[in-house]
């Protein structure tokens, strides 16, 4: 088996074949787009044969249309995250920075680490993600704008401040635009203009909400069911997860998305275990807020579960821990229930 590292750019990919114990056997540039990535098949077809692995340093901006491409050329592709890719480099003998030597240290985390997530096309989860992060942009466009709003609001007259919180209400809206209204000056102006902003990012915000909702209901309905989660985190899971089947295990899962514990002991202090601060953030902050909520919910299994990790001498940071790795190991069972689901049903309408 060859495995070949690549580093991902804007305009051109580099590509460094490895054998099995590393040793390298080629290297190759070519430019970033569908061409090129056929002329990389091509080279590595003719020079190494038939059995090869790709790995791709986990730039999903960068590398989309390269892993699009190499999976219908029938490749095998895996993703490696850019920390692992960080740290095999640290270690080899190579000194300093360049597209090879990054190239060649994802080739080695590779053969370093066997389990590491296959990449596939998952038109599901690739949506729900586009759709989830155009959301997310949004709200940070309109947070920034409220801000701004706010502020020339409490210049124009301190004694009016929209209620915390209500500033995505139609409600609020009308109001502040009736008072605008009745207003003279530049100010004033300027911010009638940022309220217009706000209602116009208001409504885009909702209609993708809306979207998200009904895709997420037909993709995602067993995760649905699961306390705790609205659609939103639903979306997102799908999203970040890009094909739960990619995933050897739920242990693998649970490494991704960063609640497997990392071992914290030495001598008497044996057993300790603490947080991950790595995997994928986004997959971790959706499990965190389905974790607080489910301590949030009376007789629910999660509360359940954490106050029974506080009974057992853990503090509330090590019994959330806790619940966000069962979690993990919920959300793999069910997401997998889902594909299922959906594998079946599109076998049905083919059929």
């Amino acid at each position: 088996m060859v495995v070949i590292g690549t580093d991902v750019h804007k305009r051109t990919h580099t590509f460094v074949a490895v054998n099995d114990v590393g040793r390298e056997l080629g290297r190759k540039t070519v430019p970033a787009t569908t061409p090129g990535h056929g002329a990389a098949v091509r080279w590595a077809r003719a020079q190494f044969g038939s059995e090869l692995v790709w790995g791709i340093e986990d730039c999903r901006n960068l590398s989309a249309r390269l892993e699009r491409d190499l999976l219908s050329a029938g490749q095998k592709v895996v993703r490696v995250a850019p920390k692992l890719m960080a740290l095999q480099r640290a270690g080899g003998r190579d000194r300093g920075k360049s597209d090879p030597i990054d190239a060649l240290a994802v080739a080695r985390a590779v053969l370093r680490d066997p389990d590491l997530p296959v990449a596939t096309h998952d038109t599901v989860s690739r949506e729900l993600k586009l759709l989830v992060d155009r959301r997310e942009h949004l709200v940070a466009q309109r947070t920034s704008i409220i801000n701004r709003f706010l502020g020339r609001v409490h210049e124009l007259d301190p004694t009016r401040n929209p209620k915390k919180g209500s500033m995505d209400r139609a409600k609020t809206h009308r109001a502040l635009a009736d008072w605008l209204s009745t207003l003279e000056g530049l100010m004033a102006e300027l911010a009638a203009d940022e309220l217009a902003d706000i209602i116009r990012l208001t409504t885009m915000i909702n209609a993708l909400a809306q979207r998200i909702g009904t895709a997420v209901q037909a993709a995602a309905p067993s995760l649905l069911a699961l306390p705790g989660c609205g659609e939103l985190t639903a979306a997102k899971l799908v999203g970040e997860s890009a094909g739960i089947t990619r995933f050897t295990s739920e242990a693998a899962f649970a490494r991704h998305n960063g609640t497997a514990p990392i071992p914290a002991w030495s001598g008497n202090t044996a057993g300790r275990m603490r947080l991950n601060r790595t995997g994928n953030r986004q997959l971790n902050a959706a499990l965190h807020r389905i974790a607080i909520t489910q301590v949030g919910m009376t007789a629910s299994a999660g509360q359940t579960y954490y106050r029974k990790r506080l009974a057992h001498g853990d503090s509330s940071s090590e019994a959330l821990r806790c619940l966000k790795r069962r979690l993990s190991r919920t959300v793999f069972i069910r997401l997998h229930a889902d594909e299922k689901s959906r594998h079946n049903t599109s076998q049905t309408v083919a059929a």
